[in-house]
């Protein structure tokens, strides 16, 4: 799929989840997306790489964007945005990437909730919905998850979406500035269980 028709349709998997839809993000959603993540700074900076002084102009988004279409035209990552059941409202985003085929077949879970959605479930949903797509439509082995050990919500999510903790990496990731240690997670798919409220994945001709 070329560039220029990814980024005008935004086409690629539709998720449903238990009270969350998970689609790829479009240009018309820069707003709402600096809205949300500005809004939630404070809220999201302690556990998220430093942001670039640009982060949340649109040419940034416009260059995010760009990389989102190579990396699903590669089939690399899969990087979508959550939304409540009736697209009326952006609450995060979720991504599936690193992935890696061959003996490994395998890929990272990575995810941010704004502050006014937090606590509310929609981190999990859109976790095991995005997990559901891995193992039954990318035939995924393993995915993989990691948090700051300080980071007691995102390890409830993982938790419950059904990862289990599986060990400590000293100075993991460069999280706002510093070198953290991070709780490690995985689940393969023959452990996973499939949420029911979740539907299967669709590629949509036109957003």
């Amino acid at each position: 799929m070329a560039l220029f028709d990814w980024m005008a349709e935004a086409t690629g998997p539709v998720l449903r989840g238990q009270g969350v839809l998970l689609r790829p993000p479009r240009p018309a959603d820069h707003v709402e997306w600096a809205e949300l993540r500005g809004g939630s700074r404070d809220y999201l900076q302690p556990w998220e790489p430093a942001w670039a002084e640009d982060d949340l102009t649109r040419a940034a988004f416009r260059r995010r964007l760009g990389v989102y279409a190579r990396e699903m035209e590669l089939g690399t990552a899969w990087p979508l945005f959550i939304f409540d059941p009736d697209e009326e409202a952006l609450m995060g985003a979720i991504t599936l990437s690193n992935i890696r085929r061959g003996v490994a077949e395998t890929g990272t879970l990575g995810y941010w909730i704004g502050q006014p959605y937090a606590g509310q479930g929609a981190a999990t949903a859109a976790a095991r919905a995005m997990l559901g797509f891995a193992f039954d439509a990318l035939k995924l082995h393993r995915v993989e998850a990691a948090c700051v050990p300080t980071n007691q919500a995102s390890r409830r999510v993982l938790e419950k979406a059904g990862f289990r903790h599986e060990g400590l990496a000293k100075a993991y990731l460069k999280i706002n500035g510093a070198w953290a240690d991070h709780l490690l997670f995985g689940v393969i798919r023959d452990e996973f269980v499939p949420d029911p409220a979740a539907s299967s994945f669709y590629i949509r001709e036109s957003l």
